[in-house]
C-alpha cells in the first residue's frame, strides 16, 4: 500500500517510517502507528506519523 495517502493509514497499523535524522541515509524503522500528524490527504514524501513508542517520521512502508 501507498505511505503517501492519508486514506490508507490508520492507528494501529504496522509500518517502516524514516525518522528525521535518517533522511539522508534512508534507514527505515519499523513501528506500530499511535497517531497521524498528517491533516492533508496525501502528502508527496509520506504521511507524518508518531509511531507508539514515541517516534515521529513519514509512512515509507506500509506492512502487511
Amino acid at each position: 500500500m501507498d505511505g503517501t495517502k492519508r486514506s490508507n493509514i490508520k492507528s494501529g497499523l504496522d509500518v517502516r517510517i524514516v525518522l528525521k535524522e535518517d533522511q539522508r541515509s534512508g534507514f527505515l524503522t519499523e513501528g506500530t502507528v499511535q497517531d497521524i500528524l498528517t491533516k492533508a490527504a496525501t502528502h508527496p514524501h509520506g504521511i507524518k506519523v508518531r509511531l507508539q513508542d514515541g517516534q515521529v517520521g513519514r509512512v515509507k512502508e506500509i506492512i502487511d
